[in-house]
């Protein structure tokens, strides 16, 4: 069996992660419902417990925790869901993600863009 490959500051989401993180997922899927995101403020325990997060899951959304959610089997897709809701943007989680502010975050995406491409 090969192992998978490791890429600094990333977390594999392969088949395992995939179902690890299903009830997870299928909750934050649920968010595109305006009528599911007013439930889930409006009652967070039970809505949890509806979806059948684990305990792991189920601290990491109290703790607001997006790398936990990552390292619980969450799709980064579905997680921004989730974001949403705490009203952070994309630009959010990639600081979360890569551990600098989202001001530090959006400078590096900014000198990235600024790189000539070598092909």
């Amino acid at each position: 069996m090969n192992a998978q490959p490791q890429i600094f500051g990333t977390y594999l989401f392969d088949g395992a992660a995939a179902q690890r993180g299903y009830a997870l997922n299928k909750m934050c899927y649920s968010f595109n419902s305006a009528a599911n995101r007013e439930a889930f403020l409006a009652g967070e325990e039970g809505y949890m417990r509806a979806y059948g997060l684990n305990e792991a899951q189920a601290q990491a959304i109290r703790a607001r925790d997006v790398l936990g959610l990552l390292h619980a089997g969450g799709n980064v897709y579905y997680l921004a869901k989730f974001a949403g809701i705490l009203k952070l943007d994309v630009q959010d989680l990639g600081a979360a993600q890569t551990g600098v502010s989202k001001d530090e975050f959006k400078a590096r995406l900014v000198a990235q863009n600024n790189q000539p491409d070598h092909l």
